[in-house]
């Protein structure tokens, strides 16, 4: 199994609780029939959430993610996956836990658009 196999199983072992909110939403084709995965490798990264089918990565960010390296590196990463030709969206663990709902209008927004 590749390194990045075995790191999206590390990050599924201990998803944050915002991430297991939401994968609750997302599994088993509960959104509007597509079929996600969770922490899964794409290129050289491993991506919180993805539909494939849909190409659409959705990213979880934390208080982790507001600092100017952190930002830099997010649009880094969202520029290289969006050349291989997915849709980026990010929300934060507070959309989560405060507007699911509108999370996932969100999300059924964007892959009805594509």
């Amino acid at each position: 199994m590749s390194g990045f196999h075995n790191r999206a199983r590390a990050l599924r072992a201990r998803e944050t609780s915002a991430e297991a909110r939401l994968w609750q939403a997302l599994r088993g084709r509960r959104l509007a029939g597509w079929k996600f995965r969770r922490q899964h490798p794409i290129d050289r990264y491993v991506v919180d959430f993805v539909t494939l089918p849909g190409k659409l990565v959705i990213e979880v960010d934390g208080v982790t993610h507001g600092g100017g390296a952190e930002i830099t590196r997010d649009a880094a990463r969202a520029d290289a996956l969006e050349r291989l030709g997915f849709m980026v969206i990010r929300v934060t663990n507070v959309d989560v836990y405060e507007n699911l709902d509108g999370v996932l209008e969100a999300i059924v927004a964007q892959l009805s658009g594509r």
